[in-house]
């Protein structure tokens, strides 16, 4: 079959690689209909020492059971499903608690054997406490907003549960990219009163705006906190959703965020120390947020999207087919497109 290989900085490709197989009773392979090109994958393109023969990637796919393995129940071939972009046995402890990305038997797409989600089929370990069934067929509408339950839509939606997003309280979301957008959904969603989006891109925070925000602040840094601040009558948000992943973007977070307020940060770390000295204790806030165990929070989204309610598949704006995928990483890289969906 064909796949997607990142051999390092700007170099992906689409190779042919071996036909998934069940390796284990608790394995499946599913067929992918669609997958898509994630923020964080741009950070290896960006960065990534050559490499032969090279990486697997792609973790948010969803696509139809092909065969399950013996000990796998509740799927069976020809249903449509989605997989969480991290894959679990959703029983453990951990998976318990709702915390799959800690899953005691879980691990990673792309890695230590297991097929990335940006090709043609993918062989799922776990599959029954990975796969979520969608209930619909292969050419549903609503696959792009199904897909992003894959990953984007719940790492938002756990950016604005983190903080504590209700109808009483004020945010401010960073970053205009399609974490930025889902979390503004989310926060949306949950009834914030107000959703302040710092992004600077019109076409992305026209979304945004459609999405459920409020007030958009192009400025950053200092001029940026300034600008919060002066819309919130000095004090910043109760809630800061921070979806970039870069010290500057932490240091606005915390800049625009109010006295006893919560900063939740769900962007990629790009940094090793974070800003958190005497000032931010002083005032008494809290700094949360993490990996998104998407797989907890699935079945809570599924509903809103399968009945439109929302629609985040909105974020994606353009759509290539599986061998067009290193065009696809090129244009999120140079900000031509702000979220890419692959086809096979």
């Amino acid at each position: 079959m064909r796949a997607t290989i990142i051999h390092g900085a700007g170099d992906v490709r689409v190779e042919d690689v071996a036909d998934p197989q069940l390796q284990q009773p608790t394995d499946a392979v599913v067929r992918v209909l669609r997958s898509c090109i994630c923020g964080s994958d741009l950070w290896p393109y960006w960065s990534m020492p050559a490499s032969e023969p090279g990486e697997r990637i792609g973790h948010e796919f969803l696509g139809v059971v092909e065969e399950t393995g013996s000990e796998v129940s509740g799927l069976q071939r020809g249903d449509v499903v989605v997989a969480p972009f991290v894959w679990a046995d959703n029983t453990c402890d951990f998976c318990r608690e709702g915390l799959q990305t800690s899953c005691r038997h879980g691990g990673m797409w792309g890695a230590d054997g297991v097929d990335g989600g940006q090709g043609e089929a993918v062989r799922v370990p776990q599959a029954q406490g990975t796969l979520v069934n969608l209930g619909v067929g292969e050419d549903h509408a609503l696959l792009p907003s199904l897909l992003t339950l894959s990953d984007v839509f719940p790492t938002g939606h756990h950016c604005a549960v983190t903080a504590g997003v209700n109808p009483r309280t004020t945010v401010t979301v960073i970053g205009d990219g399609a974490v930025g957008l889902s979390a503004v959904l989310a926060a949306s969603r949950l009834g914030a009163e107000r959703i302040i989006l710092m992004g600077r891109h019109a076409e992305r925070t026209d979304l945004g705006r459609q999405f459920g925000a409020t007030d958009v602040v192009a400025e950053r840094g200092e001029e940026g906190i300034t600008k919060v601040r002066e819309l919130t009558g000095g004090d910043g948000t109760h809630t800061v959703l921070e979806c970039v992943g870069t010290r500057p973007a932490l240091e606005m977070a915390l800049g625009v965020a109010r006295d006893g307020g919560v900063v939740s940060r769900v962007g990629a770390p790009q940094y090793d120390e974070a800003p958190l000295g005497f000032g931010v204790f002083f005032r008494n806030l809290t700094v949360t947020g993490g990996v998104a165990p998407a797989r907890a929070y699935i079945d809570e989204l599924l509903p809103d999207v399968l009945e439109g309610r929302i629609e985040p598949g909105r974020v994606f704006n353009r759509t290539v087919g599986l061998e067009q995928v290193p065009e696809g990483y090129r244009a999120m890289a140079d900000r031509e497109a702000l979220k890419v969906l692959v086809q096979p």
